[in-house]
């Protein structure tokens, strides 16, 4: 569902999105060789293809505002980081939802997208040096064991630094 929202759809068309990818695979004669590569490159294509709808894309982007699902329990911090996620051009915000959410190589990513892996670094490198400077000095860190990203304020500097 993120990687719908990332590739600008609202949470309703990720779903429906997601929907027909799971009915292509079931409808194949045979499992694909890569099943999970598979299915985000159509969940991919299905996504893109849902988007060019002019009605569609007026619709999203009125909605623009709810990107990511909301929980009682957000800090301030955590809408920020959503907010400026949601800021970043669609190329950057998605190589970085499939680099961390998804845990894809810079080479998977490239396959993908049918672009070179160096092309997908510098998107990544880019995206996150605009969410570092929109988010002003406070350090999100990734908890491996979770696989969720968490916010650390107030964290200590680096070592060697002032």
């Amino acid at each position: 569902m993120l990687y719908g929202r990332a590739l600008g759809l609202s949470h309703s068309e990720a779903e429906d999105v997601l929907q027909e990818t799971f009915v292509a695979l079931l409808q194949r004669g045979q499992p694909p060789a890569q099943p999970d590569h598979y299915c985000v490159r159509s969940f991919r294509n299905r996504a893109l293809n849902y988007r060019r709808s002019l009605w569609r894309r007026l619709a999203r982007e009125l909605e623009s505002r709810r990107w990511f699902d909301r929980s009682q329990g957000e800090t301030p911090q955590e809408r920020a980081a959503m907010r400026s996620l949601a800021e970043l051009p669609v190329e950057q915000r998605e190589v970085i939802v499939l680099k961390i959410w998804h845990e894809y190589t810079f080479e998977e990513i490239g396959e993908l997208l049918e672009i070179s892996p160096n092309t997908v670094a510098g998107r990544y490198r880019y995206g996150l040096q605009k969410l570092r400077a929109r988010l002003k000095g406070e350090t999100y860190e990734r908890v491996e064991s979770l696989g969720e990203a968490v916010s650390f304020l107030d964290a200590a500097p680096p070592v060697g630094g002032p």
